[in-house]
């Protein structure tokens, strides 16, 4: 009975249909959501000029979330370029405005076409490769890639570009997110870009989260 639990994710890739696969995630979105508690992280960035290896600019930030749709950061420090810091508050303004958005921004039916692309097996948990395609021009949703995990069906990486340009300073970025979980909540832990910056040029930026506090929120009656 053990054994037939553990293979049971792999089986599964072979046979859900992508219908069944959107109603699980949605479902784990919808669960997540209304469970989620305040959270804060340290996020810290490294900008990266071109094929650099030494970092151009550093930035680090405080960044809370506060269910259901607020998004609040701080920069607590910033070294080098003033382009990095300049990247970095763009992001997160992008960051903070999807989450007013709501279920508008979402990886769902409402928001999205899928694809269905592949299984994929080559990380601890089988995985199902989806292609997003968002169904309106919107800077707030991505045109690329998820990763579903085939056991919890939590969407653990998501990638692409924005549906819709969203500055005329920055271009054709690519943006990869990764999600995890933090204290039996699923959240981002790590964010990287790469694009083209009117008088810069191209650049790479990392992200990588640290988590700080977790406090419980209470909702007056």
């Amino acid at each position: 009975m053990g054994s037939a639990q553990v293979l049971a994710p792999k089986a599964v890739t072979q046979t859900l249909d992508l219908d069944l696969i959107l109603q699980r995630i949605e479902d784990v979105e919808h669960r997540d959501a209304a469970q989620s508690r305040a959270y804060s992280v340290t996020r810290e960035y490294k900008m990266f000029h071109g094929a650099e290896t030494e970092p151009a600019s550093e930035v680090t930030a405080q960044v809370d979330f506060v269910p259901p749709d607020t998004v609040k950061y701080r920069i607590t420090q910033a070294r080098g370029s003033s382009k990095g810091e300049q990247i970095v508050r763009y992001l997160l303004d992008l960051e903070t405005g999807s989450a007013k958005k709501g279920r508008g921004s979402e990886i769902s039916r409402a928001n999205y076409d899928f694809v269905y692309l592949r299984p994929d097996d080559i990380g601890i948990t089988p995985e199902y490769v989806l292609g997003i395609v968002p169904k309106r021009k919107d800077k707030y949703l991505l045109r690329g890639q998820i990763w579903v995990e085939a056991n919890t069906f939590h969407i653990r990486r998501i990638e692409g570009i924005p549906a819709k340009s969203p500055s005329l300073w920055v271009k054709g970025i690519y943006i990869t997110l990764q999600l995890g979980p933090l204290g039996g909540t699923w959240v981002p832990i790590s964010f990287d870009a790469v694009g083209t910056v009117r008088f810069l040029g191209q650049f790479t930026l990392d992200g990588l989260d640290f988590p700080i506090s977790r406090t419980q929120v209470f909702v007056p009656q």
